[in-house]
Order: structure tokens, then C-alpha cells, then sequence
């Protein structure tokens, strides 16, 4: 069964349409990359999803059923852009007004789980207000079981690992599914099992991670003596020979390191550095943005 399923989804904002046509499907149990850039539709979609504004057209189903089902809206929880909180309650008393409105029947319980979920136990006396930007998203997440909007932004390293973890946990342990949008995308390879990639109101592509993975060029990279030259050599030889910002040059055609580093000691450069990788999902998502643009 999948947990989201949307066809046809438009949303109008005065004469600006924002969503043409959406098509978006997420898995039950799945960790959902949603990628695209300012003004792709992510947050417009989301905010549908969970009801917070109507569609102009399309359907949202959420586990087979019409979104606005009461029994599918109960079992889901939201962090868009940031926690709705009042400051001057405690840590606890915006979770309890949180149950209250979850209708939990044992809500101390649930909250001490979910805090201690997100390694947050030890703020529960303390007022929102006092908590770091990190601390704040970390109780949005405690709050949120399904959509999550860049819940690790502000988040340090050691931050963004717990979320790592949690967010993995959820989906295996507790059997659920998270939509998640983020525009750091070296985190979200991290975890993602799959991605829609949405671009001007419109998913342009959805795959699984092992789909990302089979997709994603081979390169081989190197330095070398006299790189402008060596770059230049290798362009007269390559079809995409780039020199990246760690001024390392790549060659993505399908070639093998020794015929590269034969060929540049025949024209009198040597090679001090050569070796295999294969682009991330920043790149691959970037690539197809300038396929995208160069089609228009």
C-alpha cells in the first residue's frame, strides 16, 4: 500500500499557478527525499497534504483513503518550517497542548517516548523560547510523524545524526513513513529509500534510491603537472572532461585510468593523483536541472 498517493494536483495562488498537474506517489514505510528548488511547488504540496489550505483541482489519498478522512488526519503529524510553539511554555507544556489535540489517551507516556526519541528528555522543564534553533526542530520532529519540512535546518553535525537516526528508527521500528524536504541534499542521500524531484509545479522524476544509485555517472578524477594543459589534452580526447572545485579535473566518458595516465605521459605530463567515484545526489539533482533548462 502506498501512504501517499496524488494525481492531477493544481493549486492557484490569484493568477499564479504554483502546482500543474502533480503527480506523486510514496510508498508505505518509506523515507521520501522531496527535492526541488524556491518556488517548485515543495511546501505548497505539503501544506495540501495536511490540509492546510485547499486544491484547485487533482486528489490526495493518504493509505487508500480521501485526505480529509478524520481517522487518516488523526494519525498524522506535521513540521513545516518550524515548530508552532509558544515560547513562554515549558518544553512539556507545548507537548501536552499537543497530545491534547492528538487526543492521546496517555499522554505523559507518549511524550516522555517521543523526547527521549529525539534525545530530548533532559529540556522537558524548560521554556521553548530557551532552546537553540537545533533544539527547537528537534521537539517539531517529536511532534511530526509523517511530513517533515526541513527539520534539519539549523541542526550541527552531532544534530543532524541524531535526526539520522531517528528518522531512520520511525520508519523501520515504529512503522511509519516520513516526507521529507530538505536542501541538503548530502544529508538526505544519507537516509532517503526514495525521491520525487518537483520543478515548476510539476514532478519531473521519482525513484528509488538503488534507481539514484544506478543512475548516478562514473568519474574518474586526477591531478597532474601542468593541469590547464592536461585538461586541455584530455578534452581533445574526451567528450566531458570538467575541473571541479577541489581543482581536481574529471573525465566522465567511459575510460580507464591507465589509458588516461599512458596517455597524458605520452604528451609529457605525469600523473600524481588518479582515482574512481560516482556523483551524489547534489550533482545528479543539479545535472538535471541544466538537462531541464537546456531543453526549454
Amino acid at each position: 500500500m502506498n501512504a501517499i498517493e496524488i494525481k492531477g494536483l493544481t493549486k492557484n495562488f490569484g493568477s499564479k499557478q504554483a502546482l500543474k498537474g502533480l503527480n506523486m506517489t510514496v510508498p508505505a514505510g518509506a523515507i521520501y527525499g522531496f527535492i526541488g528548488g524556491n518556488g517548485s511547488g515543495k511546501s505548497t504540496t505539503e501544506k495540501l497534504i495536511c490540509g492546510l489550505m485547499p486544491s484547485n483541482g487533482g486528489t490526495i489519498k493518504l493509505y487508500g483513503k480521501d485526505y480529509t478522512n478524520p481517522d487518516v488526519r488523526a494519525k498524522i503529524g506535521v513540521l513545516i518550517e518550524a515548530p508552532g510553539c509558544f515560547p513562554n511554555m515549558s518544553v512539556w507544556g507545548n507537548m501536552m497542548l499537543q497530545a491534547a489535540n492528538l487526543g492521546l489517551k496517555k499522554p505523559e507516556e507518549e511524550i516522555g517516548k517521543v523526547l527521549k526519541l529525539v534525545r530530548m528528555e533532559g529540556a522537558a522543564g524548560g521554556k521553548f523560547k530557551n532552546c537553540s534553533l537545533g533544539m527547537k526542530q528537534r521537539i517539531g520532529i517529536a511532534m511530526a510523524l509523517l511530513v517533515l519540512d526541513e527539520p534539519i535546518d539549523g541542526l550541527d553535525a552531532d544534530g543532524m545524526r541524531i535526526m539520522r537516526e531517528v528518522l531512520t528508527n520511525i520508519t523501520k521500528d515504529k512503522n511509519r513513513t516520513v516526507l521529507i524536504s530538505s536542501h541538503i541534499l548530502g544529508e538526505l542521500e544519507k537516509i532517503a529509500t526514495h525521491y520525487g524531484i518537483v520543478r515548476g509545479g510539476r514532478m519531473i522524476k521519482e525513484m528509488t534510491a538503488a534507481e539514484l544509485d544506478e543512475g548516478c555517472r562514473t568519474y574518474i578524477y586526477l591531478q597532474a603537472a601542468e593541469m590547464n594543459r592536461a585538461k586541455a589534452l584530455l578534452s581533445c580526447k574526451y567528450s566531458r572532461v570538467e575541473e571541479d572545485e577541489s581543482d581536481y579535473i574529471r573525465v566522465y566518458d567511459e575510460a580507464r585510468a591507465e589509458e588516461i595516465v599512458s596517455y597524458l605521459y605520452e604528451n609529457g605530463i605525469t600523473v600524481s593523483e588518479i582515482g574512481t567515484s560516482k556523483i551524489g545526489l547534489e550533482e545528479y539533482y543539479m545535472d538535471l536541472m541544466h538537462e531541464k533548462e537546456a531543453r526549454r
